[in-house]
């Protein structure tokens, strides 16, 4: 299953009047990163950052102008995105953005199918809150302490992480492939792993109502049940 985690930064939070500024994009493969990106600044063509706008992610008027327009990333940016689910932070935002950037460009609009909002997530997981993104670090324990401003690739990175959380964490994968970096000559090595254990196993977010359902459930299920094999 293909998943693109992504980001935006723009000049203001009016998508019909407002632009695109920065767009951070990162590839899960059955919820795993892949290491591919798509990362790019782009030339908000003569709309200035609004001053607020400017105070969360510190991208000027002046450090764009010499940056491509979204008509000239969008083909990449398209075939980056493919058929993957999509998968933002208040996405409702990000992908109005990217909507209105495509109807300026005759670019059919990416439909709500598509699209997994992990704030929607969050709040069904957490209903008491807070969901914002620096929340869920805190919540699940990942440093975003090198996150001073917004950067639409940063925050890509740390939803990723946020989101592999609140899936169930690191322990679905049955055959990781690894790309060997210059150390290892550019081989791949196919590693066969069923579990991938945490050195500290994330306490349960179960209620004891919860809890005791599912015990009933294993008991049900007879003693080769995979909760017993795998105990």
């Amino acid at each position: 299953m293909r998943e693109i985690i992504f980001d935006t930064e723009t000049t203001g939070l009016d998508f019909r009047l407002d632009r695109i500024i920065e767009i951070g994009c990162l590839e899960l493969i059955d919820h795993f990163p892949t290491g591919r990106s798509f990362h790019v600044y782009i030339n908000a063509q003569g709309r200035p950052v609004h001053p607020d706008a400017l105070q969360v992610h510190g991208i000027t008027d002046e450090f764009l102008a010499g940056k491509p327009t979204f008509a000239q990333i969008a083909g990449e940016l398209q075939e980056f995105f493919g058929d993957a689910t999509l998968i933002a932070h208040n996405a409702t935002f990000d992908i109005s953005f990217i909507n209105a950037e495509f109807e300026r460009i005759g670019i059919a609009p990416i439909g709500r199918e598509q699209i997994l909002d992990t704030l929607v997530l969050a709040r069904r997981r957490h209903p008491m809150g807070p969901n914002s993104l620096d929340a869920l670090c805190r919540r699940y324990n990942i440093d975003n302490g090198h996150r001073t401003k917004h950067g639409a690739l940063l925050d890509a990175e740390l939803l990723a992480e946020v989101y592999i959380e609140m899936i169930g964490g690191r322990q679905t994968a049955l055959g990781l492939e690894i790309e060997f970096g210059n150390n290892g000559g550019g081989r791949s090595v196919e590693i066969d792993i069923s579990v991938m254990v945490r050195e500290r196993p994330l306490p349960s977010r179960l209620t004891e109502m919860e809890q005791a359902a599912h015990a009933r459930l294993v008991e049900r299920l007879g003693k080769n049940a995979l909760w017993r094999v795998l105990r």
